[in-house]
């Protein structure tokens, strides 16, 4: 059986990358927006991959303009935002879908790990996370509505 590190998705250029390079580390997987009411989630998520890095922890961004079209910008304008704004300095991926037809296989995989409220698999808004033990399995999924320091004791637990 595949894990999370055994699929492959794009960077911000375009480029595949495999998740493999974070084997062994816990992951939160966020699919985010620039311009949603939850952005400022962004300070939060880089305050957790700033203390908790060196023990091995990594915030995974993937953009997405599926609720509200609240990501418009392209790969450049994202980047530029993420880091002039929040001083982004995990990685933020290319832009994806995470619902329909043409939602990324990572999103695929990481809802039918973590089915929402009442076993729905559709995320429903931005900022959505999945937290990922080091064996690349998804341990839990966070509504957008939960915020990052909330996740912290479970993010140390996996650590």
């Amino acid at each position: 059986m595949t894990t999370i590190t055994d699929i492959t998705v794009r960077v911000a250029d375009g480029t595949p990358i495999s998740l493999d390079q974070w084997r062994g580390k816990v992951l939160l997987i966020v699919n985010t927006a620039s311009k949603c009411g939850f952005t400022p989630q962004y300070e939060g998520l880089e305050a957790l991959h700033r203390e908790l890095g060196p023990r091995g922890f990594e915030v995974l961004a993937f953009p997405c303009n599926q609720f509200g079209a609240q990501e418009p910008g392209d790969a450049t304008e994202i980047a530029s935002f993420c880091s002039l704004t929040y001083d982004v300095t995990f990685p933020v991926f290319a832009k994806v879908d995470v619902n329909g037809a043409a939602a990324d296989p990572l999103f695929d995989r990481l809802k039918s790990a973590a089915p929402g409220l009442m076993g729905t698999k559709a995320i429903k808004w931005n900022f959505t996370k999945f937290l990922i033990d080091r064996a690349g399995e998804v341990v839990r999924r966070y509504a957008p509505t939960t915020k990052p320091d909330e996740i912290r004791r479970d993010i140390e637990a996996l650590l």
